[in-house]
C-alpha cells in the first residue's frame, strides 16, 4: 500500500519530476564551454537563504550509487565532484593524487562512451574536447574556483555558453541513458541476470529490481533505502535473494523512490521533522491540505509566529471563508512517519484515510488540547512543542523514540493518545516541579479523549477552573495550588514555595504530605494582615474540601494527571481574577 501510493504519486507529479535513470541534484558551480570546447566561464549557481548558500538543482543522470575502495570505478555521466571531473584530490597526499587521476580516467571514459554513440551532439563534443585539453588550467584560474574547492566533494556539471540547460539534459543523453539502462545497484553485481515476475506495485509483468533506489531520510546512512533485504542473512526463501523476495518492477522501484525522494527533499514543504522522526504527507490529487498540513503541526516560522493558528483558523472556518469545507471531502490522503535505524530506515507508522476524515480528527485533536492560557502564550501549539515539554531539559534528542509516531498516529486515527505520554508529561512536572501550559495541555489532552473514548463514568477534565468537578486528584490539585497562593500571599517574594518541596509527594501520596502542609495553611493565614484576604482563601480552601473525607494513600496514574490540571487551573484562575477584579482579591 505505501508503495503503490507512492508510485501513484510520482504519477500524478510526472511532469515535475524527472525521468526514469534521472534525477534532481544540487548542483553549486556549472563549467561554461564555448562551442570548440574552449573554457568560457565558472557558473557559481548558489542564492542566499538566510545565511546559508544553497545550490540551484538540476535534472541530471542518476548518481551510479558508487561505495567501496572501487568506488573510483564508476563515475556519474556529465557531472561528478571536482575529483572526477577536474581531477583535483581533496589533499595534497599522494594517494589522494593517485585517487583523483583514477576518478578522472573513469570520468572522461564515460564521457568518450557517450561522445562515439553521438558524434553530431555539439554539447557531449564540447565537454570531450575540454576534458582532453588542458582548458582546465584556466578554470583553476577563476576566482570563483577558490569558492568551489573550499566545498567537500562539490559537484561540478557542463553548460554551452548559448544554451540556458546543461549538457546532460539533451535528447541524446536522455536517450543514452535510456538505453544503457542505468543500474542504480551500489553493491556487487548479480550474477543471475534479469529475473521477470509480477511486480507487486503495478501488477504488471516485468523485470525485476534486485536492489532498489536510495531514499536516505536525516539521520541514515546516505545508502539507507525504505526496500532492502540482507544477502546470505536467511531472508531468503524459494530460492529467491534480496529484492526478489517482493518483487517490484525496475520501473515502479525508480518512480517510488523518485516520488519519496521528492517529498523528502530539503525544500520540500510536504514533510516534517519531530525529533528523530521525519513525517511526509501528501494526498491522492493536488489539494490544498498539502499546503496546509505542515503549518498545523510544524514549529512556526521566526518571521510568522502566527502560522500555526493561520492554519488552523482555515481550518476551522473554511466553509465560512468560502472554500469548500473539509470534512467531507472524500480526496485520498497519506501520512508516512520514517526513522533511521542503523543502515535501515524504519516505517514508524503509515496512515491512509481521507482528507475529510483526517481534518475531523485533527480538529478534535486542537479541541483536547485547548486549554486556558496567558495571553501572550500562543493559542494553539504545534506537536514539537508538546513532545519537547515532556523531554529532559526540554531538548528534542529526549524525546522518547516512539513517542512522536505513536502521538501522530493518534492524531490521525483520533483513537487515544498513548498513556507513554501522560506518564512522560507528569513525570517531568514532579521532576522539575514546573506545571507548564504544554504540559497540562498534553495531559488535559490525554484524559479528555480516554474518558470519551472509553465511555468512562469519569468527569472530563475541562480547558479551564471546574468547581463542579469532584474527582480527589483534580480538587488536590486545586486545594495544592490555594495553599501555595496563602503561603506567597503570607512571605512576599519567598524564593522555594511549598510546590518545590511537595509537589511529587502531594500528587503521588497525598496522605503522606497534605496534613502537614493544612498545618502550615493555618501558620500562613495568622501571618496574613488583611483578615478579609484570609477569610476569603479559608472559604475556598473550605469549598474544595466539601466531599473530601480524607486524604488518599495514593493517587493513580490519571489522578495524578488530574491533579496536575487541577492545580494549573486554579492557578490560571488566580492570576484572572487579578486581572479583572478587585473586589474579591482586596
Amino acid at each position: 500500500m505505501i508503495l503503490q501510493a507512492l508510485h501513484g504519486l510520482y504519477v500524478r507529479k510526472q511532469d515535475e519530476l524527472p525521468p526514469e535513470g534521472f534525477e534532481q541534484k544540487e548542483i553549486p558551480f556549472l563549467i561554461v564551454l564555448n562551442g570548440d570546447g574552449t573554457f568560457g566561464d565558472f557558473q557559481d549557481t548558489r542564492n542566499r537563504s538566510g545565511k546559508k548558500l544553497i545550490a540551484r538543482q538540476f535534472r541530471v543522470p542518476k548518481d551510479s550509487g558508487r561505495s567501496g575502495k572501487n568506488a573510483w570505478q564508476s563515475a556519474n555521466l556529465l557531472w561528478d565532484h571536482y575529483g572526477y571531473v577536474l581531477c583535483w584530490p581533496k589533499s595534497d597526499s599522494d594517494a589522494d593524487k593517485e585517487m583523483a587521476r583514477k576518478q578522472h580516467g573513469t570520468f572522461v571514459e564515460r564521457v568518450g562512451e557517450l561522445a562515439a554513440a553521438y558524434p553530431q551532439d555539439k554539447g557531449v563534443q564540447a565537454v570531450m574536447r575540454f576534458l582532453k585539453s588542458d582548458e582546465r588550467e584556466k578554470l583553476l584560474e577563476h576566482p570563483a574556483w577558490e569558492e568551489c574547492r573550499k566545498i567537500p566533494g562539490c559537484n561540478l556539471s557542463f553548460r554551452l555558453s548559448d544554451e540556458l540547460s546543461l549538457v546532460c539534459e539533451s535528447d541524446n543523453v536522455r536517450e543514452f541513458v535510456a538505453k544503457s539502462s542505468a543500474q542504480d545497484d551500489d553493491e556487487d553485481d548479480s550474477t543471475t541476470g534479469d529475473v521477470e515476475g509480477i511486480c507487486l506495485v503495478t501488477g504488471e509483468s516485468a523485470t525485476v529490481a534486485r536492489l532498489h533506489p536510495r531514499t536516505p531520510i536525516i539521520g541514515a546512512k546516505s545508502n539507507a533505502k525504505i526496500v532492502s533485504f540482507q544477502k546470505n542473512m536467511g531472508f531468503d526463501s524459494y530460492g529467491r535473494q534480496q529484492s526478489y523476495n517482493a518483487p517490484t518492477s525496475k520501473g515502479a522501484a525508480f518512480a517510488y523512490t523518485t516520488a519519496l525522494n521528492h517529498l523528502l527533499a530539503k525544500e520540500s514543504r510536504q514533510k516534517l521533522l519531530i525529533g528523530s522522526d521525519t513525517m511526509v504527507f501528501w494526498a491522492g490529487e493536488k489539494h490544498r491540505v498539502e499546503d496546509l498540513f505542515a503549518d498545523l503541526f510544524g514549529e512556526p516560522a521566526k518571521e510568522n509566529l502566527d502560522q500555526t493558528t493561520q492554519a488552523i483558523r482555515s481550518l476551522y472556518t473554511a466553509p465560512q471563508a468560502g472554500t469548500p469545507p473539509l470534512d467531507h471531502d472524500l480526496t485520498p490522503f497519506f501520512v508516512l512517519g520514517l526513522a533511521p535505524n542503523a543502515a535501515r530506515i524504519a516505517v514508524r507508522f503509515w496512515h491512509a484515510g481521507t482528507v475529510g476524515e483526517t481534518a475531523r480528527h485533527i480538529r478534535q485533536h486542537f479541541d483536547d488540547c485547548a486549554v486556558v492560557h496567558g495571553p501572550n502564550q500562543p493559542e494553539y501549539l504545534s506537536l514539537f512543542r508538546l513532545l519537547v515539554s515532556t523531554a529532559m531539559q526540554g531538548k528534542s534528542e529526549n524525546i522518547p523514540p516512539n513517542l512522536a509516531g505513536d502521538l501522530m498516529k493518534s492524531i490521525l486515527a483520533g483513537t487515544p493518545y498513548p498513556q507513554s505520554l501522560l506518564s512522560a508529561a507528569i513525570r517531568r512536572c514532579r521532576a522539575e516541579r514546573e506545571i507548564t501550559y504544554p504540559r497540562v495541555s498534553v495531559i488535559k489532552a490525554v484524559l479528555a479523549r480516554g474518558t470519551r473514548y472509553y465511555t468512562s463514568n469519569e468527569q472530563e477534565v475541562g480547558m479551564a477552573l471546574d468547581v463542579t468537578n469532584t474527582n480527589p486528584g483534580y480538587r488536590l490539585g486545586r486545594l495544592f495550588a490555594v495553599l501555595e497562593k496563602i503561603q506567597e500571599e503570607a512571605s512576599p517574594g519567598i524564593n522555594a514555595t511549598i510546590r518545590d518541596r511537595f509537589y511529587g509527594a502531594a500528587s503521588g501520596t497525598p496522605v503522606a504530605a497534605f496534613p502537614h502542609l493544612m498545618k502550615l495553611k493555618n501558620h500562613h493565614l495568622a501571618k496574613l494582615e488583611n483578615r478579609g484576604r484570609a477569610v476569603n482563601l479559608e472559604k475556598i480552601v473550605g469549598e474544595i474540601m466539601d466531599g473530601l473525607d480524607d486524604f488518599p494513600t495514593h493517587l493513580s496514574l490519571q489522578d495524578q494527571g488530574r491533579f496536575a490540571v487541577g492545580y494549573y487551573h486554579q492557578r490560571q484562575d488566580f492570576f484572572k481574577k487579578n486581572e479583572t477584579t478587585t473586589n474579591v482579591n482586596p
